[in-house]
């Protein structure tokens, strides 16, 4: 017997195992349940920012930034649903203004 045919017979016993394919189907599993989790705590965020934004009337550049680029689109990669994308839409409406935020320094503060 060549030694091919020993490692493929010993691939085939272990691809036919039922160990393995458990193993397959608990490290999936558990993905699955993370990414849930993640679109779960994505909508509640976006739902959230969105309707605080919607009954405030208007939006920030920034927030509306951080709404599409790093909440949005990241959720709607990963299987999110169209409920977050209305309200996006909605938030991209608002009319948009501008925080004229001044920083004071320490010396100031004192």
């Amino acid at each position: 017997m060549e030694i091919s045919q020993v490692i493929t017979s010993l691939i085939m016993v272990l691809i036919a195992s039922s160990g393995f394919w458990a193993f397959i189907q608990s490290r999936t599993g558990n993905k699955s349940i993370q990414t849930q989790m993640l679109i779960g705590l994505g909508h509640d965020r976006i739902v959230y920012l969105g309707m605080k934004y919607i009954e405030r009337g208007w939006v920030t550049k920034d927030e509306l930034e951080n709404l599409v680029d790093y909440l949005y689109k990241p959720y709607e990669s990963m299987g999110g649903n169209g409920t977050a994308k209305k309200i996006v839409d909605d938030v991209k409406k608002l009319p948009m203004r501008s925080l004229n935020v001044t920083y004071s320094t320490e010396s100031e503060v004192r």
